[in-house]
């Protein structure tokens, strides 16, 4: 069997344009210094993933120029107006074929997310069937774990901005909750009051 490093892909979605915040990218978004999106991009590395996938769309090119993103593999949405289901299944599509048996997803405006609770949910990794959640106080967030078994069901149901919940409503029963509420606050960079969970 091959390196469970190996077999766990990042893929990060960060291609929403911030509509709430003015039309700013959430990818930009300056945080200790850096854009958004570097910082979760190394979260997920330092979670064990060596394989990082990134979804972008909303001022793409400008993210491609000033965000460090080297060694990731870009995949361009170009429905992201479309909702975070179409950056999905954008992300999914460019792991099939891939030796990847599953995607840990995470979003670009949940600073609040370290790499201590993506390892602890990429750790629910057992194979292709496998499906595992954050939790905070029991209720399920992010990031998800998405065995490859798994990824046309999730493409199938992805839409507007519902992502993978419609699926994950109906497959309940198969996820592994993983408590995350005490390395991690899932609070989401939405509106201008958000900005001040910046730093």
């Amino acid at each position: 069997m091959a390196n469970n490093e190996d077999q766990v892909a990042g893929l990060l979605l960060a291609a929403g344009g911030g509509r709430r915040l003015g039309g700013r990218p959430k990818a930009l978004l300056e945080h200790r210094g850096h854009p958004l999106v570097e910082h979760a991009v190394e979260a997920l590395r330092a979670a064990g993933c060596a394989r990082v996938h990134v979804v972008l769309g909303a001022r793409a090119e400008e993210v491609r120029a000033r965000a460090a993103l080297t060694g990731c593999v870009l995949v361009d949405n170009p429905e992201w107006e479309h909702g975070m289901g179409t950056s999905l299944r954008a992300g999914l599509a460019s792991l099939s074929g891939t030796e990847t048996r599953a995607a840990l997803v995470s979003l670009v405006d949940q600073p609040g997310i370290g790499a201590e609770a993506l390892a602890r949910v990429r750790a629910g990794y057992r194979n292709r069937e496998s499906l595992a959640s954050a939790a905070y106080e029991g209720v399920r967030g992010h990031p998800v774990l998405l065995g490859a078994a798994h990824w046309a069901g999730v493409s199938a149901s992805a839409t507007g901005d519902r992502g993978a919940r419609a699926y994950l409503r109906e497959h309940e029963t198969e996820i592994a909750l993983v408590e995350c509420g005490d390395v991690a606050r899932p609070y989401d960079i939405d509106t201008a009051a958000d900005l001040r969970h910046l730093e």
